[in-house]
C-alpha cells in the first residue's frame, strides 16, 4: 500500500495491525490513535494518521528484523530438559504462568529460552532471563550463545550492574533480579517484555519475593506476558499456589544414587565398654575431629575429592589446619567461601591428581558447582542471615540447615557417579529440622523493599502480593529504618479505634522529597542518605567512594597464608580514627597508581600489594554509577577534597541507630552501649578495635559471637542531635530561674534511642511550658527581684520594698510588709500571658509605659498595714545613731533569729576603733531594754529568780524606774541589781547574772570598717574586735613607716638612731612595727617588719653583714697562711665545696660570737663604731680558733665515712643509714655560722661519739638496735611537730634546744664514756616536746 493512499485507508486497518507490533510499540501507537479523538479537521487528522501509519511501518519493519535475528535452535539430548520439551512448550503456550521444577544440571536454566524463541516469544519484547548472581547471568547468556551458535550481545546478551552486553535488538536478555527490579520504577508494566523467566526462584531472595509479587500485579494488566518460574524440587507447589495453581512442569536432574551415613558428633560408646556396669557416657567428638574421622571413612571408599560444607571463614581455616596436619601431603586442602580471592577460588576448578578435601561455605550448596566431587561431609549447620527485631540489627548465628539445604549439599556428590553423604548428625536430628530454610523476606529487614513500593506507588505492603507476608515486626522496623533516614514520613491517618496505621500509610504520599531522591539511588537506603546528606555539607565525591565501598565486597584480601604480608601492605590505608577514611585513602592510592601504571602492570600491582582487581572495577564502576544517579536527583559534586569532619557527619546521617558510646565499667571493658541497650565490641579488624574512642558509629552491627561493629569511625556527639531532630527524646527536669538570662530554663537531656547525645544542657523552658514560665518569671524576676533591669518601676519598687523592711527589722516582726502572693497577683492583673521572660518583658512593656508609665508601681497603701507599722515608726526608741563623745556611729536594725547579724549593730570606722569605750553599749536602744531586762532576771538562779514572777510585769516595773542618768553613768548589772531590791526588795548581786544566756540580738554588735566602708571584722566582743583587725593596722603602719625609714644599699651606717618600734598614729596604741637591717648580700638595708621576732633575726643578720663590710679584708686569706697541712686538707675536703667556702662560714661564726661579746646588734652610730672596733681587734684571732676547730670536726668526718664504708654488710645497713643522716645533720655547708662557735666543741664531740659508735657496732648489734629505735621513735616525734610548725611563724627556743637533747641522748645510748652535756633522758626530752606543742 502506497504511502499517498493511506488516508483514505480505514482506521480499523490500521488498529488491526497493532498486535504484530512490539508490545511498546503498540502501546505507544495506541496512545496516538486516542489522541486522535481531540483533533478537529480532516486535513489535520489526515496529516497526523499518515503519520501514524509511517510509524506502523517502520515498528513492523523492527519486528521483522527481529524475526530474522531468532536463531535455529537444537537441544542437547543428554539433558532431561530436551526430552520435556514438546511438554514445556505446551505448558507454556497453553499457560500464562508455568512453574518449572528440576534440580540443578537438568538443563532447565539454559533450555527455557529456547524453547521460547521456538514458541515465537522474543519477537514482540525481549526474553527476561533473571539469575540471583551477575555471575550467573553473565556465564548462561554465554553458554545460550554459544549453543545458539550467535555472537553475545545480539540476539543473546545479558545486563548486570556495571555491565551491558545487550542492545534493542536482543532477544534474550540474562539479567539480576534486582536490575529487573530497577527497570520497573521506569517501565512499570514491563513492556519491554513479552516472556520473563525467574530462574532459581526456590532460594527466595528478597528480590525475588518482590520480583514475583510486583509480576502478579502485572500479569492481569499484560495478559500476553508469559511467566516462568524455575525452581529446585524445593516446594515448588508454594509457586504454583502463589500463581493461581498454576502448572508445574518436572525436569528430572542427572543424578546418581547417594548413599546417606549419620555420624553424629555424640557418639554412644559399645554396651560394657566401661566394665563397672554403669552406663556409659556419649563421647562427644569436637567437630573438626569428626569430619577428619569421616575423611579417613571416606578415603577407604575408593578415589575421590571430599567437599565439606563449614559455617564460616574462621572454622575453614581451624579445619583447614587440623586435616593438613592429620593427614599430611596425601591430599590437598583447599578452602572455598565468597570472600576468597579469585586466584584462590579458581583452584577448586582446576585439573589435579592427587585427592582434595575442598572446604566450603553454603556459597558451594547452589552457587557453585565443584567438578569431581563424590563425597560430602554435611556437619548440618550454617551462618544464615536473620534480622533481629530486638536488637534492630542484622545477625549472623550458625544454625542447623533445613532439610531442603541438607538435600542439596547431598545432591552435589551424585552428579558424575554414586556418591556418599555423611552427615555429622543423627537421622532424628534430621527428622526434627523445618522442611525449608525460612525465606529472605522473613529474616532481613525490609527496609529496600518498602522504600521501592513507596516510589512505585505499590500501595500497603501488608496488600501486597508476597509469596509469604513479611512479619508486621520487620515492617515495622523497615518503616521505621526509613524515618529514621527521614524518608518517610510518619502515618497520620488512623482507625476507628484511633491508632495509627503503621502499615497502611504505606502509599506514595507518605514519601518525601528526600524519599523520593533515595528511591532513585542504587544502593541500600542508609548508604543513600549519607550521599544526599553530603551534598547539603558539601562532600559528596568523597561520600559516593565510601557508599560505593560500602555496597561490595572488600576489595582487600587477606589470603591465609599471606595474612601478615597483606596487613602490613594495607596499614598505609588506615586512618588514625575511621576505617572510613581508609577506603579514601586507599581508593586515591588505587587512582595515582592506575594513572601512572599501563593497565597490565596496574593489574599486577594491585595483586602483589593484596587488592582484588576485579573488586576493585566494581567499586569504580559502582561509584561512577552512584555519581551518575546522585547527578541525577540534584546532587552537587565538591572538586575540592572535603575535611573529614564533614565527611564523617555526612556518614552519620545513614548511621544513626549505628551509635555506640563506650562502657565506663571495668567489667565491660571494650563494650559500647548501642541503640536501644544493644551491647557491641567493634570488631578486630578494625583500626579503632585498640584506640576505643568514647564515641563511634559502625557501617553494620552484625552478630556472629557476639555483636561486631565493622567499618568504625570516632564521632563527637555534637554531631547526631541536628541530624537525628525528628528521632531524638528530650526530658526536661529542675525549670528554674536564671538571673543572667533573664528567663525560665530547664535542664534538658536529649537521648537517641537511649544514647545520652546530651547528658545535661540548659534551655529555655518558655517553649516547654509557657504558662509555668511565666509563673516563674513573675515570681522570680519581679516579687522576688532576681533580675538584672533598668526599668525604673522595678528599682522604685526595690526602694520602697527596703524601706517597709527597716521598718520590720526595727520593730522585729515580719508581718508588716505583705506576702509575696499580694504581689505576684499585683504582676499577674496586669502583664500578658505571652510575657514569659525578660526579653517578652522588655519589649511588652516598651509599649505598655507610653500609655501608663505607672502601671507596675507599688504603692505603700498596697504593701503596708499601718497599724503594725506604728511601733516602727518611733526614732526616739529606735535611734538611726549612737553617740559616745564626739563620736556618731550608725546604727543599722537586722531582724533574723539565729543569724549572725542579728539585732543591732553599730558600725564602728577603722580609725575610730582605738578610742572606743565599751561603756553604754550594754544597755542597747530604748525599744529593745524592756526585753533586756526579761532575759537578765531569767537568767538569775533559781532561788533567787522564784520571787521575781511574773518576770515581765517585773521587768515593766524597772524599765519603768530607771532614769536617763542610770543608763547614761551606771553599768548595766549594777544598776538592774540595785532596782530589782528597791521594787521587790530581793537582794541580787552584779555576778548572779548570766549574761552569756542572753539572746544574741540582746547584745549590741559591732562591725568594723576601713575608710571604703569594707568591712574587717564583726561581733560583739569589741576587744575581740581589736585583735582580729590589729594585723590590718600593722599593715597600714608598716606601709606608712617603711616609706619614711626603709632603705637600700647601705655599705656604712649612715641612718643616724634607728628606732626599735614605731607607732600607727590614731591607733591607741593597737598597731607597731618593728625597723631592722636586713642583710642584702653586697649591701644592706632598713626595713620595717612586723614582730619582734623578725627584727631580731633581721638585725643580726644585717648588723653582721655591715660589720664584714666594714673590716679589712684580708682576714681569710690571713687565717689560710697560719694553717698546717692537716687542717689545710681536711678543710679542703668540706662539704662547702672546698677551704674557702669553709673560711667563709668560719669568719661568719667569729663575727657573730664577737657581736654577740660586745652586746649585740647596735643602733645607732656610735653603737656600731664600738661595735666595729671590737670586732675588727679581735676577727682574726678568733677566726684562727675556729678554723683549727673546724678542721678537727672535718677530719672526723673523714674517719666517720671510712668505717661506714667498712661496715659493708647487709647487716649493718641500718646502722650506716643512721650515721649517714647524724652525720648530714651535724656537717653541712654553712654549718658553723649556723651552729655558732659556742656549739662547736659539742658537734666535735657527738662525732667522736658517732666513731666509737661504729667501731663497737660488730660486737654489740642487738644492743645497737634497740637503742636506735628508741632514739628514733623521739626524733620521728620531734620531726611531726617541726613539720606541723605553722609556716611564717618563728619556731621557740625550745624547738631548737630538742635537736641538741637528741644529740645529746645518743651520746649518752651510744658513747657515755666520752661525755654527756647536762641531764639528759628520754623522759626530759618528751617533757620538751609537750612543751613545744604547746607553744603552738
Amino acid at each position: 500500500m502506497s504511502s499517498q493512499s493511506l488516508p483514505e485507508a480505514p482506521l480499523a486497518d490500521l488498529r488491526a495491525r497493532l498486535p504484530e507490533l512490539t508490545i511498546r510499540d503498540e502501546h505507544r501507537i495506541k496512545r496516538r490513535f486516542d489522541r486522535l479523538r481531540g483533533i478537529h479537521g480532516d486535513e489535520a487528522r489526515g496529516e497526523e494518521l499518515l503519520k501514524i501509519a509511517t510509524e506502523i511501518e517502520r515498528a513492523e519493519a523492527k519486528v521483522a528484523a527481529r524475526r530474522l535475528l531468532v536463531p535455529q535452535v537444537s537441544y542437547p539430548p543428554q539433558l532431561p530438559v530436551s526430552a520435556r520439551k514438546d511438554e514445556l512448550a505446551e505448558a507454556i503456550r497453553d499457560n500464562q504462568v508455568v512453574v518449572v521444577a528440576g534440580e540443578t544440571g537438568s538443563g532447565k536454566t539454559t533450555q527455557l529460552p529456547k524453547i521460547c524463541l521456538e514458541l515465537g516469544r522474543g519477537v514482540r519484547g525481549a526474553i527476561a532471563h533473571t539469575q540471583p548472581r551477575r555471575l550467573a547471568a553473565r556465564t548462561v547468556a554465554e553458554r545460550i550463545a554459544e549453543e545458539l551458535n550467535v555472537p553475545l550481545g545480539d540476539a543473546v546478551g545479558y545486563s548486570v550492574r556495571f555491565n551491558d552486553r545487550s542492545s534493542e535488538e536482543t532477544l534474550v536478555r540474562l539479567v539480576t533480579d534486582g536490575l529487573l527490579l530497577a527497570q520497573i520504577q521506569r517501565d512499570p508494566l514491563l513492556r519491554r517484555y513479552d516472556t520473563i523467566i525467574v530462574d532459581e526462584a526456590h532460594e527466595r531472595s528478597l528480590n525475588i519475593d518482590f520480583l514475583l509479587g510486583c509480576i502478579k500485579r502485572i500479569l492481569p494488566k499484560r495478559p500476553e506476558l508469559k511467566l516462568i518460574v524455575t525452581s529446585a524440587t524445593i516446594d515448588p507447589q508454594r509457586f504454583s499456589a502463589h500463581f493461581d495453581d498454576a502448572p508445574i512442569v518436572e525436569v528430572s536432574g542427572r543424578t546418581y544414587p547417594v548413599e546417606v551415613r549419620y555420624r553424629p558428633l555424640a557418639v554412644e560408646p559399645p554396651e560394657g565398654e566401661d566394665g563397672d556396669g554403669d552406663a556409659p557416657e556419649p563421647d562427644d567428638r569436637d567437630q573438626v575431629d569428626a569430619i577428619g574421622d569421616a575423611v579417613r571413612e571416606l578415603q577407604r571408599e575408593g578415589r575421590g575429592d571430599v567437599l565439606v560444607f563449614l559455617s564460616g571463614e574462621r572454622e575453614i581455616r581451624d579445619t583447614a589446619d587440623a586435616l593438613s596436619s592429620r593427614f599430611g601431603q596425601r591430599m590437598d586442602i583447599l578452602p572455598l567461601y565468597a570472600r576468597l580471592a579469585t586466584a584462590e577460588q579458581q583452584k577448586v576448578f582446576r585439573a589435579h591428581s592427587r585427592p582434595r578435601v575442598v572446604l566450603a561455605t553454603n556459597v558451594a550448596e547452589t552457587s557453585l558447582t565443584v567438578p569431581g566431587i563424590r563425597y560430602v561431609v554435611d556437619p548440618g549447620s550454617a551462618r544464615i542471615s536473620r534480622y533481629s527485631a530486638r536488637l534492630k540489627v542484622q545477625r549472623l548465628p550458625i544454625e542447623p540447615v533445613s532439610q531442603a539445604s541438607a538435600d542439596q549439599r547431598k545432591g552435589r556428590c551424585g552428579r558424575t557417579s554414586d556418591g556418599i553423604c555423611i552427615r555429622l548428625y543423627s537421622e532424628e536430628q534430621f527428622e526434627a529440622r523445618p522442611r525449608f530454610t525460612d525465606p529472605e523476606i522473613l529474616r532481613t529487614n525490609l527496609a529496600s523493599v518498602i522504600l521501592q513500593m513507596a516510589a512505585l506507588g505499590l500501595g500497603s505492603i501488608e496488600e501486597f502480593p508476597f509469596l509469604e507476608p513479611p512479619d508486621r515486626r520487620q515492617v515495622r522496623d523497615g518503616v521505621l529504618l526509613l524515618q529514621e533516614l527521614g524518608a518517610l514520613a510518619p502515618p497520620r491517618r488512623s482507625d476507628g479505634d484511633g491508632r495509627s496505621r503503621e502499615l497502611g500509610a504505606l502509599d506514595g504520599g507518605t514519601l518525601t522529597p528526600l524519599g523520593r531522591k533515595l528511591a532513585q539511588l542504587p544502593v541500600d537506603p542508609r548508604l543513600g542518605r549519607m550521599v544526599l546528606e553530603a551534598d547539603r555539607l558539601g562532600c559528596a565525591s568523597e561520600v559516593i567512594v565510601i557508599a560505593a565501598a560500602l555496597s561490595i565486597q572488600d576489595p582487600r584480601e587477606r589470603p591465609t597464608e599471606h595474612q601478615a604480608q597483606a596487613d602490613q601492605s594495607h596499614a598505609r590505608f588506615k586512618d588514625d580514627h575511621s576505617d572510613f577514611a581508609a577506603y579514601l585513602n586507599l581508593w586515591r592510592y588505587v587512582r595515582e597508581q592506575q594513572r601512572a601504571l599501563s593497565n597490565s602492570q596496574f593489574r599486577k600491582r594491585l595483586k602483589r600489594e593484596f587488592l582484588h582487581y576485579l573488586r576493585v572495577r566494581e567499586w569504580q564502576d559502582l561509584a561512577g554509577q552512584l555519581r551518575e544517579a546522585a547527578r541525577s536527583v540534584g546532587v552537587k559534586l565538591n572538586q575540592q577534597h572535603a575535611e573529614l569532619p564533614e565527611v564523617h557527619r555526612a556518614i552519620l546521617a545513614g548511621l544513626l541507630s549505628h551509635l555506640g558510646v563506650k562502657e565506663a565499667s571495668a567489667r565491660r571493658r571494650g563494650e559500647y552501649l548501642g541503640a536501644r541497650g544493644a551491647r557491641f565490641a567493634i570488631f578486630p579488624g578494625s583500626g579503632q578495635a585498640r584506640r576505643q574512642p568514647p564515641w563511634v558509629m559502625a557501617a553494620e552491627l552484625v552478630e556472629t559471637s557476639r555483636l561486631w561493629g565493622r567499618v568504625v569511625a570516632r564521632i563527637e556527639p555534637e554531631w547526631v542531635e541536628p541530624l537525628a531532630e525528628h528521632l531524638v527524646r528530650r526530658t526536661h527536669s529542675e525549670p528554674r530561674w536564671e538571673k543572667k538570662r533573664a528567663e525560665v530554663v530547664a535542664t534538658e537531656r536529649v537521648t537517641l534511642y537511649g544514647l545520652p547525645i546530651v547528658a545535661a544542657r540548659t534551655v529555655s523552658y518558655a517553649r516547654i511550658d509557657p504558662a509555668l514560665a511565666r509563673e516563674l518569671f513573675i515570681r522570680r524576676a519581679l516579687v522576688e527581684e532576681e533580675w538584672q533591669t533598668r526599668h525604673r518601676f522595678f528599682h522604685d519598687n526595690r526602694e520602697l520594698i527596703e524601706r517597709i523592711e527597716e521598718l520590720e527589722h526595727r520593730a522585729r516582726r515580719r508581718d508588716i510588709l505583705v506576702g509575696d502572693d499580694v504581689l505576684f497577683d499585683f504582676y499577674d492583673e496586669r502583664i500578658p500571658a505571652e510575657v514569659v521572660s525578660g526579653a517578652h518583658f522588655d519589649s511588652w512593656w516598651k509599649r505598655a509605659r507610653q500609655r501608663d508609665p505607672r502601671l507596675l508601681t507599688f504603692t505603700r497603701e498596697l504593701l503596708v498595714d499601718r497599724d503594725k507599722a506604728a511601733g516602727a515608726l518611733d526614732e526616739r526608741a529606735r535611734p538611726d545613731s549612737w553617740s559616745q563623745g564626739t563620736l556618731e556611729l550608725p546604727l543599722t536594725y537586722h531582724f533574723e533569729p539565729g543569724a549572725d547579724h542579728d539585732g543591732v549593730t553599730a558600725h564602728v570606722p577603722l580609725s575610730a576603733l582605738a578610742g572606743l569605750r565599751e561603756q553604754g553599749f550594754e544597755w542597747l536602744v530604748p525599744a529593745f531594754r524592756l526585753e533586756l531586762v526579761t532575759a537578765l532576771i531569767r537568767s538569775l538562779p533559781k532561788e533567787l529568780r522564784r520571787p521575781l514572777v511574773p518576770v515581765p510585769d517585773v521587768a515593766a516595773q524597772i524599765v519603768g524606774a530607771l532614769t536617763p542618768e542610770d543608763v547614761a553613768r551606771g553599768a548595766l548589772l549594777d544598776t538592774i541589781a540595785r532596782l530589782i531590791g528597791r521594787v521587790r526588795g530581793v537582794r541580787v548581786a552584779p555576778g548572779d547574772f548570766d549574761r552569756s544566756r542572753l539572746p544574741a540580738w540582746l547584745r549590741m554588735r559591732f562591725s568594723i570598717e576601713d575608710e571604703r566602708g569594707r568591712v574587717l571584722a564583726e561581733g560583739d566582743d569589741l576587744e575581740a574586735l581589736r585583735a582580729r583587725v590589729r594585723p590590718r593596722l600593722q599593715a597600714q603602719l608598716t606601709r606608712r613607716a617603711g616609706s619614711s625609714l626603709e632603705r637600700t644599699g647601705l655599705s656604712a651606717w649612715t641612718i643616724g638612731t634607728l628606732p626599735r618600734t614605731v607607732e600607727l598614729p590614731g591607733s591607741g596604741g593597737i598597731a607597731k612595727a618593728y625597723p631592722a637591717l636586713v642583710d642584702e648580700g653586697s649591701t644592706v638595708g632598713v626595713k620595717v617588719l612586723d614582730t619582734p621576732a623578725q627584727q631580731w633575726a633581721a638585725m643580726h643578720a644585717g648588723t653582721r653583714r655591715l660589720l664584714l663590710l666594714s673590716v679589712p679584708p684580708a682576714t681569710v686569706r690571713q687565717v689560710q697562711k697560719q694553717l698546717g697541712m692537716g687542717d689545710a686538707l681536711a678543710l679542703a675536703a668540706a662539704p662547702h665545696g672546698g677551704a674557702g667556702p669553709a673560711l667563709d662560714d668560719a669568719l661568719l661564726a667569729a663575727v657573730d660570737g664577737l657581736m654577740a661579746e660586745a652586746g649585740g646588734p647596735a643602733w645607732d652610730a656610735a653603737g656600731f663604731q664600738r661595735l666595729r672596733d671590737h670586732v675588727a681587734g679581735e676577727l682574726f684571732e678568733r677566726t684562727l680558733q675556729l678554723a683549727r676547730q673546724v678542721a678537727r670536726i672535718l677530719a672526723l668526718r673523714g674517719e666517720i665515712m671510712e668505717r661506714i664504708a667498712q661496715l659493708s654488710a647487709a647487716q649493718f645497713e641500718p646502722v650506716r643509714l643512721d650515721v649517714a643522716r647524724q652525720l648530714g645533720r651535724l656537717v653541712y655547708p654553712g654549718f658553723v655560722a649556723a651552729t655558732g662557735a659556742a656549739r662547736l666543741p659539742d658537734v666535735e664531740r657527738y662525732l667522736r661519739g658517732a666513731l666509737h659508735r661504729l667501731e663497737r657496732v660488730p660486737d654489740h648489734r642487738a644492743a645497737d638496735a634497740d637503742r636506735m629505735k628508741a632514739v628514733h621513735e623521739l626524733e620521728e616525734a620531734v620531726r611531726e611537730r617541726r613539720d606541723s610548725w605553722p609556716p611564717g611563724r618563728p619556731m621557740p627556743p625550745v624547738m631548737f634546744e630538742l635537736q641538741w637533747q637528741l644529740e645529746e641522748l645518743r651520746m649518752s645510748h651510744f658513747a657515755q664514756g666520752l661525755g654527756v652535756r647536762g641531764q639528759v633522758s628520754s623522759k626530759r626530752i618528751r617533757r620538751l616536746l609537750a612543751e613545744a606543742w604547746a607553744a603552738g
